[in-house]
């Protein structure tokens, strides 16, 4: 499988998808989009993958669309932004957990790749912002809807309102990143934190993603309800079976997530 704009790696249950466009800041054109889709689509219908590693080469991890003419310009605004959107859904549809390695500039259309991820580690030196504001933009890739999500509706508001960037450690404190690492940790802390879920039942993982992702539209009754009803299918799975085989036994699980 051969790409241009991107490196797409798989080992040991992780595949690992980088930008490679470091001299653009990694910002995403069609055909950047059209081979993340390509390489998601690979990954779900790969079952030794247990979990993605999205992160970037350079000193950006994503600067947005590409407004240099690799962008919007290659169709309609609307089909590059329904392209975006249907790449970006893909990925946080993933059945497995996607984390994102942010190692350096995640601004506009980047924070919004980082929202679509289920974990996000950031470097220390890593900037963030959404920034649509300060050109006179709107988000298109799903910022104004994942973002109140994520961190609150007043505090989505000023981000998207002002433009400002804020620091990793302000970005942890909101709950938009999960932990921030020395720069030069940054490979190591998502190597450990991928290993981590890797060992654990695809299956649950698999199960527990849907339900956080359907409950968060859902009201609570109809959340509560589908977990009762996920929660009881799992039962019949393989990897809860060991799972309660390996309690008695008194050792760790070793799942088979088929």
């Amino acid at each position: 499988m051969q790409f241009g704009n991107i490196i797409f790696e798989k080992k040991e249950g992780v595949a690992k998808i980088t930008l490679n466009r470091p001299d653009v800041l990694n910002a995403l054109n069609a055909q950047t989009l059209q081979e993340i889709g390509t390489a998601v689509e690979n990954i779900e219908n790969d079952s030794s993958v247990r979990v993605v590693v999205i992160t970037a080469n350079g000193r950006a991890f994503c600067t947005g669309a590409d407004l240099t003419g690799g962008g919007a310009s290659d169709w309609s605004l609307v089909n590059f932004l329904r392209l975006w959107n249907k790449v970006f859904n893909a990925i946080e549809n993933l059945s497995m957990p996607v984390i994102a390695a942010i190692n350096g500039m995640a601004l506009a259309g980047g924070l919004e790749l980082v929202m679509v991820c289920d974990l996000a580690i950031a470097a220390d030196n890593a900037k963030l912002s959404d920034q649509h504001a300060n050109y006179g933009l709107v988000p298109g890739g799903g910022a104004s809807q994942r973002l109140p999500r994520l961190i609150g509706v007043r505090k989505a508001k000023e981000l998207l309102y002002t433009g400002d960037r804020i620091t990793p450690a302000e970005a942890e404190r909101l709950g938009l990143v999960n932990k921030v690492v020395p720069a030069d940790k940054l490979e190591e802390a998502t190597n450990e934190l991928a290993v981590k879920l890797a060992a654990k039942s695809p299956m649950a993982l698999k199960t527990v993603k849907r339900l956080v992702n359907r409950g968060m539209d859902s009201g609570l009754n109809a959340g509560l309800e589908m977990e009762i009803l996920g929660a009881t299918a799992h039962g019949s799975t393989e990897d809860m079976a060991e799972g309660l085989k390996a309690f008695i036994e008194r050792r760790p699980p070793v799942f088979p997530g088929k």
